[in-house]
């Protein structure tokens, strides 16, 4: 069935949209999953504030011209293309495209786009495999805390050591 020229258009201006408001885009290729895969698929990406759009690669070629990406390498659209959106966080389209890759056999990574720059798809699945942002935060404050810690430890050790002689020499005093 032919699309028509009007809803054409409205794909695209809706693709321009995206292409605009999203921190990073990935290009995934879908064959092989059932209409209830993608249903898990889109709610998943849904959590993680990551839209996914399944378009004509000329219409998303278009879009991606049009919001400042040039030339989309011929890998990155072979064969059906779905786009994810990542609003948010720039990595949570791959790391979720990447985790959904290993229960779904048909999805794989294509590549993508962020910042203005092409991604390969080794730059993608190595974006992928990186850890969350809150993981990444709460390795940055167990850090900073690690320090604080081991001082306190240290200096409430010779309080503790003081104490021990105190008693020590007061047994001794009261024999």
């Amino acid at each position: 069935m032919a699309i028509t020229r009007k809803k054409k258009e409205g794909i695209l201006a809706d693709l321009k949209d995206k292409f605009k408001d999203a921190k990073s885009i990935v290009f995934s290729d879908y064959r092989g999953l059932s209409v209830q895969d993608m249903e898990d698929l889109r709610r998943t990406l849904r959590e993680k504030n990551v839209s996914y759009k399944v378009a004509k690669k000329t219409l998303v070629r278009l879009a991606a011209a049009d919001a400042g990406y040039k030339e989309i390498p011929t890998e990155s659209m072979e064969g059906p293309v779905g786009v994810a959106f990542s609003y948010e966080d720039e990595v949570a389209a791959a790391k979720t495209l990447g985790d959904l890759g290993k229960k779904f056999e048909g999805l794989k990574l294509l590549g993508g786009l962020m910042d203005g720059d092409v991604l390969s798809i080794e730059k993608v699945q190595a974006l992928s495999e990186m850890p969350s942002k809150e993981e990444l935060l709460s390795r940055l404050i167990g850090s900073l805390q690690s320090p604080a810690s081991g001082l306190a430890n240290v200096l409430s050790g010779s309080v503790r050591n003081l104490v021990y002689v105190l008693e020590a020499h007061r047994q001794k005093l009261s024999e």
